[in-house]
């Protein structure tokens, strides 16, 4: 049998298989990459299959369509449709199920995939263990400390804290209102004056007086 003859009898079975129609396109698509056969061969082959007879062949407008002959295959009663009919939405329902199941499949195996394996799992509770170790030898130290201070002894730095920026915003008021009274008679810039009079203001030392 020769390399022509035996693409031939490929299409054939293939179209006889499927049962189902088919352009010369589909069918090299569809048998190319598996029987390498090229286009051209294709199309000549299902023509001499269509001239001899072996498979039937419709035109649509430039198109050629082509399928199996039905007269090899044998009758098929309403009873037997029926039951075709049932057996594929069965296997329909069958599909969509298995197909759902790989999905929940493959969306486990990803978390799997991502998860820490037994050993890493094992190292990480083992740094886990001495930072949290560590984080107790802290707090045991801080309850034995000697150096607390009571609660009445926070509140009264609190206090203190907020006289004190109380009086550093009005000192600094203060000082502004006197400069910007010398600084209308003053031939010069601000700046020039207070590096004459040697005055370094917060924002010189990039200080923020906090808030109260």
């Amino acid at each position: 049998m020769s390399k022509k003859d035996n693409g031939a009898t490929l299409i054939l079975a293939y179209l006889n298989e499927k049962n189902r129609p088919y352009s010369a396109q589909d069918v090299f698509c569809n048998l190319q990459k598996q029987h390498g056969f090229g286009k051209t061969a294709v199309v000549k082959a299902m023509e001499l299959l269509a001239l001899e007879g072996k498979m039937k062949e419709k035109t649509y407008g430039k198109q050629k369509i082509y399928f199996a002959d039905q007269s090899q295959f044998k009758d098929v009663n309403d009873t037997d449709l029926k039951a075709m009919d049932s057996q594929i939405s069965q296997l329909s329902a069958d599909v969509q199920s298995l197909t759902q199941s790989c999905r929940q499949l493959d969306a486990e195996s990803k978390e799997l995939s991502s998860s820490l394996t037994t050993e890493e799992m094992k190292s990480e509770i083992q740094e886990l263990k001495v930072e949290c170790s560590g984080y107790r030898a802290r707090m045991e130290k801080i309850k034995s400390a000697t150096n607390h201070i009571t609660p009445e002894e926070k509140e009264k730095v609190y206090k203190d804290r907020s006289v004190y920026v109380k009086e550093w915003k009005k000192r600094k008021r203060l000082a502004s209102d006197m400069m910007n009274a010398i600084l209308e008679g003053y031939p010069k810039s601000k700046k020039q004056f207070l590096e004459e009079v040697g005055v370094e203001t917060d924002e010189d030392c990039k200080v923020v007086v906090p808030s109260t």
